[in-house]
């Protein structure tokens, strides 16, 4: 990354910070957290974190089968959402406990009640706590899936594709690279579980596109840590 843009970065992610104490916290009246991390005490092959919500912990399964004998995979799913001070708290605690060489993440199914114009605030402070916690990772973003029906007060179709799009211009202006897996699920509403959730199906095609994203990773990865 090119300094000044670094610069301006951390630039805003301090002054988000500072503000933290002033933030209109919105949260879901049950918060959770799901973290796992196999194979803690091995290091012969790179390890993965995917970060997530519901969605990534349901593909993870399949992600980590793709990549056996290739990475080792770790999760940490959450309704923590972008904007929530917590969030970074959270990752910064969970990255400390291993190094990751490749990290896959996708923040978007909860927070619904931040505006978009918060969603695109706070992003930074989310690359930021993921930089700071896994220096040296290959980062690669994934694009929010589609919902099957909109929710009130909940996710919408519309709202999404306007969160994907801020988050596309940002990511690609890190030189970040993108893992559309909205435009993969965009015409396979049929295999949908519940309005926002996936089949074994689904998932399991999720979780194709993903491991291949995080492969493509992975030799230079091994080319590095062989130095």
């Amino acid at each position: 990354m090119k300094p000044f843009i670094l610069a301006l970065l951390l630039l805003n992610v301090a002054a988000n910070l500072a503000s933290a104490q002033d933030r209109k916290i919105q949260r879901e009246n049950i918060e959770w957290t799901d973290v796992w991390f196999p194979n803690s005490k091995d290091h012969d092959l790179p390890r993965v974190l995917l970060i997530g919500d519901s969605i990534t912990r349901g593909y993870f399964p399949a992600v980590e089968a793709n990549l056996k004998g290739k990475a080792y995979c770790a999760r940490i799913a959450t309704s923590k959402a972008i904007g929530d001070p917590a969030l970074p708290t959270e990752l910064a605690t969970f990255l400390a406990e291993a190094r990751f060489d490749v990290v896959h993440f996708n923040i978007g199914m909860h927070g619904w009640e931040y505006s978009e114009d918060d969603y695109r605030r706070y992003l930074p402070e989310l690359l930021a706590a993921i930089r700071k916690g896994a220096p040296g990772a290959k980062l690669i973003w994934a694009t929010t899936t589609p919902i099957r029906q909109d929710k009130a007060p909940g996710p919408s179709n519309d709202r999404i594709l306007v969160r994907n799009r801020i988050a596309r211009e940002f990511f690609e202006k890190q030189e970040i690279p993108i893992d559309d897996l909205h435009a993969l699920m965009a015409n396979h509403a049929d295999l949908h579980s519940d309005d926002v959730h996936f089949n074994a199906q689904g998932s399991a095609m999720l979780a194709g596109q993903v491991a291949s994203s995080i492969e493509k990773s992975l030799p230079q990865i091994k080319l590095v840590s062989d130095h």
